[in-house]
């Protein structure tokens, strides 16, 4: 998928399509957990409107990377901005700035007690002051727009794990996030599912949001990425397009990590 403004890292070197600015910096990004290191002085620049795609390994940092971005996970050193500004420590700010971020997990973290309709709703009105009519005709679009607007009125345990998870991304779209991160969204899932909930990730991405995704789909990675990040042992070992990732990979750590998963 070839959109505007778009950085690409080919075997090392940087060429820039129409300059856009950065909307989220990581700047030589350190975390430990104990004596674990799990990001290793991470440098990453994500572009408005570009999809970056996060592969690697079990265990690589990938997760702690996008739970960095909004602050579920504090960093021991360097810095994160987002369009510009340091993250926030914890208050006020920090509930401002994650309400920029939209995040959905592997698990769905919908409210059992609430119908699907004021799971979408509770955000925009508790945290953006919006009206309750005009937060419920958005929450009616977004759920219309991932395909379960027909669900609105009942709760996450009437729905389908594919469905309870559409509905938490049109969750997060109701905050209006200027970026999406998804942590492994479709690895709870059973297989039948997986496909449904791709389907409005790569729909997203055709319309230009801003996204950062931690999976396993490297279907996914290659149609709608617009580049792929691939971690090992809590560092960036190397970024390319999904063309050149996945045809002519440079590092042997990646060599390794495709020839294992992409067999058949």
């Amino acid at each position: 998928m070839a959109r505007p403004g778009r950085m690409w890292i080919v075997s090392g070197a940087m060429t820039t399509h129409r300059t856009t600015d950065d909307l989220v910096v990581l700047d030589h990004v350190d975390k430990w957990f104990g004596q674990l290191h799990v990001l290793k002085d991470v440098d990453l620049r994500i572009r408005r409107g570009e999809v970056v795609v996060v592969i690697g390994p079990s265990g690589s940092g990938k997760s702690t990377l996008c739970r960095a971005i909004n602050r579920l996970e504090p960093i021991d050193k360097g810095t994160i901005t987002l369009d510009g500004k340091p993250l926030p420590e914890e208050g006020k700010e920090l509930a401002a700035l994650r309400a920029e971020v939209g995040m959905v997990f592997q698990s769905f973290n919908l409210f059992a007690h609430k119908t699907i309709l004021e799971n979408v709703t509770l955000g925009p009105i508790k945290v953006r002051g919006h009206k309750k009519d005009a937060a419920e005709k958005r929450a009616r679009e977004l759920l219309d727009r991932v395909g379960v607007g027909h669900q609105a009125e009942k709760y996450p345990a009437q729905l389908s794990g594919g469905q309870q998870q559409r509905v938490a991304i049109a969750r997060a779209l109701a905050m209006e996030p200027k970026v999406m991160l998804f942590d492994e969204p479709t690895s709870a899932l059973d297989p039948e599912m997986i496909s449904e909930v791709l389907e409005v990730m790569v729909d997203l991405a055709k319309q230009g949001m801003t996204m950062v995704v931690v999976t396993h789909e490297m279907g996914f990675a290659r149609t709608a990425g617009d580049r792929v990040v691939f971690m090992a042992d809590g560092a960036i070992v190397e970024e390319a397009t999904p063309e050149q990732f996945f045809t002519n990979p440079q590092s042997d750590r990646a060599k390794d990590f495709l020839g294992k998963i992409l067999k058949h």
